[in-house]
């Protein structure tokens, strides 16, 4: 299997891991504030990553520093203004905007990289965006699926609307910045600045609240270990071999994992433009991954030509 193909099968496998923290982290909400659960969930990363994978901070120069807090405050951010976000506009407007990384990477791509998108990721990105259109859409009727898309722009959409950015940004810039250093040393700058930042910004966009359970533990358990430390290290580890654009377009797939585990687990139900949104954002990424396929078989095929 070429290392392409195998980086992209797990970065679609992290998303699925993203995706059944929704359902977890749900729950483990009604006892704990957003950004303080971040918080923990981090910290308590980064202690195990410290722990399991032996990170030595006098390995640490001042460009893997730079480098590193760079792409930390673009997971951060992306975090933080999505949560706070979450308090001024709806769940489904939320998960459109922030959806809306799938857009903002190829441009970032484009600015930061000089690398512009193939035409096959662009309507792939197409079909993921309209998805994701009706994926949020309101239930059972057109009227309901118009109003849900309609209403005031907000201040939540604003923040939600800079949070897709700020994860576009990190999605690039990881793909920059994990081709120059150790895995492990960019995992652990993320997991330790998150933490912190988290915690220091907490008091000041929500009433902080913590109530000590076995939801609350277990929440913490599976966001930690699985859908922070080996999700964090799979990606910054696999992402350089693929595109930004095309790991964009994987990432996509986490609100389509999220609404099918929460239906197994919530009993939530989906909408007949849930079930179609959803058809068309596995439609999307399966149009970007096999145009590239085809691509690079035909351009195979035109050097073997050549040389005849």
């Amino acid at each position: 299997m070429r290392m392409q193909y195998k980086a992209e099968l797990l970065l679609l496998f992290i998303t699925l891991i993203w995706g059944g923290t929704f359902s977890i982290v749900k729950i483990a909400l009604n006892d704990v504030s957003p950004l303080l659960f971040l918080s923990v969930r981090f910290g308590v990363s980064t202690i195990l990553y410290v722990v399991f994978f032996r990170v030595n901070l006098k390995d640490f120069d001042y460009l893997v520093w730079r480098d590193g807090l760079i792409v930390a405050f673009f997971l951060f951010a992306g975090f933080a203004l999505q949560t706070v976000g979450l308090k001024y506009t709806t769940a489904s407007k939320s998960g459109f905007i922030t959806g809306m990384l799938v857009i903002f990477t190829p441009i970032a791509q484009l600015l930061i990289e000089k690398k512009p998108p193939k035409v096959g990721n662009l309507i792939g990105i197409f079909l993921v965006m309209l998805g994701l259109l009706f994926l949020t859409s309101g239930e059972g009727s057109i009227e309901n699926f118009i109003y849900s898309l309609g209403g005031n722009f907000t201040i939540g959409d604003f923040l939600t609307l800079f949070c897709a950015i700020m994860f576009a940004l990190y999605v690039v810039f990881i793909d920059i910045y994990s081709k120059r250093h150790r895995t492990g040393k960019l995992v652990f700058i993320q997991l330790a600045f998150t933490s912190v930042f988290s915690f220091l910004v907490s008091p000041f966009f929500e009433d902080v609240k913590l109530n000590l359970n076995l939801g609350f533990f277990l929440a913490i358990a599976y966001t930690s270990i699985f859908a922070t430390i080996l999700a964090t290290h799979i990606q910054t580890e696999y992402q350089k071999y693929t595109t930004p654009t095309r790991a964009s377009v994987i990432f996509t797939m986490e609100p389509v994992f999220a609404a099918f585990i929460a239906r197994i687990f919530l009993n939530e139900k989906f909408s007949p433009f849930a079930l179609l949104g959803s058809f068309l954002m596995m439609s999307g990424l399966l149009v970007s991954e096999l145009s590239d396929l085809a691509f690079k078989n035909r351009e195979s095929l035109r050097n073997f030509l050549s040389k005849k």
